[in-house]
């Protein structure tokens, strides 16, 4: 029995992964369960997998009344214990935005398989998560689609074997759009996403392209790839999930149609593989054709503005992370507007300067000072469309 901590258990991610883990009874145990605020959801899960500790993160959130059988804690000191407990094979993060961080130093640093869907851990921290790794003798193994598709394909291949590495995006719910068509269009509209079920910030992340500026970085700590040899193009159909191409000119993809089901089994089973009738679906001819484009970094800046935080380096891709979520909130909530995300960042990048990374106080520091800037910037930006309204 695998024994499994899942952080952010009551979002997409966490959801599908105890579907799977309902699915095969005699393969996982489920050992702790986190979520951030959602008491009653979770609740309903600790009755469903009984698991021995379930946690709240939110400590002003009131803990559900226990049954004796699971321990109920709340608090961040209690997270860390849920990604930290020696009785745990594999921890999976799908903790959202920088509150994933800690939890994932801790895992790793416990020794565990950290199955990773918090994007923001590698970006805000890459160096300090891969010094974890290696302190903790921890493993990271991806979520995201696009980087569990170049896992499976650099099985038996380092870094010198690979010329580039292509992620693949599906452009989301505005592809093919000039940025002046996106002054008008609502949270409504940017969180149809055309071929993924996902929350609400990667949706938005999608359709702003941000998503795979912050996948960029991640693969350049997951993989050791140099930036100039890491890009990314849409594929609208979202069946090629990444492509490695190797130094001989081979190319090699991953495909299968989009679900994160799959990618989440592949972490929690790697390097094996369970069967699973309900995710052998694939077939080439009901997806066929398969199409690529570029991306429009004209109609979608923040892809540019993410790329160049990484390449930057120091404290810049924390600044960039911290700063869109901000960003996204605000369109949610419809204070700012859909091209004013980039223009947020941008400028919240610019005032907060550049800096080095030498703890995890450092990206503590930045990620708050970042959202201060940000929030300030979302003020003032909210400010000009009253006006531009009147």
């Amino acid at each position: 029995m695998i024994r499994i901590a899942i952080l952010g258990s009551t979002g997409s991610i966490g959801r599908s992964a105890l579907e799977l883990i309902h699915r095969h009874p005699g393969q996982f145990e489920v050992a702790s369960l986190v979520a951030e605020t959602s008491a009653d959801a979770l609740a309903a899960q600790v009755a469903s997998f009984n698991p021995r500790l379930a946690v709240l993160a939110d400590e002003k959130v009131p803990l559900p009344d226990g049954d004796g059988m699971t321990t109920w804690a709340s608090g961040s000191g209690a997270v860390l214990e849920a990604a930290a407990d020696p009785d745990t094979d594999v921890v999976l993060n799908a903790l959202v935005g920088a509150a994933g961080l800690e939890p994932t130093l801790a895992a790793l640093e416990a020794g565990h398989r950290l199955a990773l869907a918090n994007k923001e851990s590698l970006v805000a921290g890459g160096h300090l998560v891969l010094s974890a790794a290696e302190r903790g003798s921890g493993e990271i193994i991806p979520i995201d689609s696009e980087h569990s598709a170049i896992l499976q394909c650099l099985q038996g291949y380092g870094p010198s074997d690979v010329q580039r590495l292509m992620l693949t995006a599906s452009g989301g719910p505005f592809r093919g759009r000039e940025q002046k068509t996106l002054w008008d269009v609502g949270p409504e509209d940017a969180l149809k996403h055309p071929t993924w079920s996902m929350g609400a910030k990667i949706t938005i992340d999608s359709a702003t392209l941000a998503n795979k500026a912050l996948e960029i970085i991640e693969a350049h700590f997951l993989y050791g790839i140099a930036y100039e040899r890491l890009d990314a193009i849409v594929h609208p159909q979202s069946v090629i999930h990444s492509l490695v191409e190797f130094v001989d000119g081979s190319v090699l993809a991953q495909l299968g149609f989009p679900t994160m089901e799959l990618p989440i089994l592949y972490a929690l089973t790697y390097p094996n593989r369970i069967e699973d009738v309900a995710l052998q679906t694939y077939d080439p001819i009901r997806s066929s054709p398969l199409t690529f484009e570029p991306i429009d970094d004209e109609a979608f800046p923040l892809f540019k503005v993410g790329v160049h935080a990484g390449r930057t380096g120091g404290c810049a891709p924390a600044v960039y992370n911290a700063a869109n979520e901000i960003a996204v909130q605000a369109f949610l909530e419809s204070t700012i507007r859909f091209p004013e995300m980039a223009d947020l960042v941008s400028e919240t990048i610019d005032r907060i300067g550049n800096s080095a990374v030498t703890g995890i106080k450092d990206v503590l520091e930045v990620d708050q000072a970042a959202r201060s800037v940000a929030t300030e910037v979302a003020h003032s930006l909210s400010k000009t469309k009253v006006e531009v309204t009147r």
